[in-house]
């Protein structure tokens, strides 16, 4: 099991509350691919544990929102919602203090492609936005990375 699910979840029982009682252990086989991908990148030189974590706490917060969290998992749908916020809140955070405010950007933009390709009915198209953003947040984006995002956001989708 990747250290990263494992320094998360303690993360987030540090948080305390309801999202403290809402924290399991991470499941046999769970696996933290993007921040690893993350990690891996020239901008995470130095900082590679955290930018695996951070990723991976947006990412969180993303399964809360649409799918089943890997180390949170609240039985209220409503809960879930918040938690994904506070999860996305969390990485973004700990990205500014890192001061890297382009890989903010970049995360946010993955945050928002999410969200429309859910709302589009394209849920299958959430992985690719989600590799993509984080091999750019610890690469830095290409000039294909943001041609495809242009395409998507006018509903071409990435091919």
């Amino acid at each position: 099991m990747p250290r990263t699910l494992l320094e998360l979840e303690r993360e987030v029982r540090g948080l305390g509350g309801l999202l403290e009682a809402a924290t399991a252990a991470p499941e046999p086989g769970a696996s933290a691919p993007l921040g690893a991908t993350a990690a891996r990148g020239p901008r995470a030189h130095g900082h590679e544990a955290e930018y695996a974590l951070l990723v991976e706490a947006i990412h969180e917060g993303s399964l809360q929102h649409y799918g089943r969290g890997r180390v949170v998992r609240p039985a209220d749908p409503d809960l879930a919602l918040l938690a994904g916020d506070r999860l996305y809140a969390l990485g973004l955070a700990r990205l500014a203090e890192l001061g890297d405010l382009a890989a903010v950007a970049e995360l946010a933009d993955v945050i928002s492609l999410t969200a429309q390709v859910h709302a589009e009915g394209r849920p299958e198209a959430a992985p690719r936005a989600w590799s993509s953003g984080a091999a750019a947040v610890g690469a830095g984006p290409t000039d294909e990375h943001e041609a495809e995002k242009a395409a998507w956001r006018g509903d071409a989708g990435p091919e």
